[in-house]
């Protein structure tokens, strides 16, 4: 198999608008768009997340005291993007060792 000239890109640029239509097109490039900021941010913050490790023993609270419950994270696709921000529900570790 060769490389790809520029006749080749041409046609299937030409069968792709046959395919889908000319209208839709800048929909499925924005939702295609939308998707990547998601896996990028869903990325980035699952990298965060292990470099951001808790240690091993966790420190014990004061007695009669309840530690305090972390606020829930939001996610979103993009800075200022509110439409398409989610709570983020992480799991606790409720097994007891």
């Amino acid at each position: 198999m060769g490389r790809l000239g520029p006749t080749e890109i041409i046609l299937i640029l030409v069968v792709i608008i046959l395919l889908f239509g000319a209208k839709k097109l800048p929909d499925m490039a924005r939702s295609l768009g939308k998707s990547a900021r998601i896996l990028k941010s869903e990325a980035k913050a699952m990298k965060s997340d292990d470099q951001q490790s808790a240690p091993a023993d966790p420190p014990q609270a004061a007695a009669g005291t309840a530690a305090p419950e972390p606020a829930p994270r939001t996610i979103q696709a993009a800075p200022g993007d509110v439409t398409s921000a989610r709570p983020v529900t992480e799991p606790s570790d409720t097994t007891k060792r």
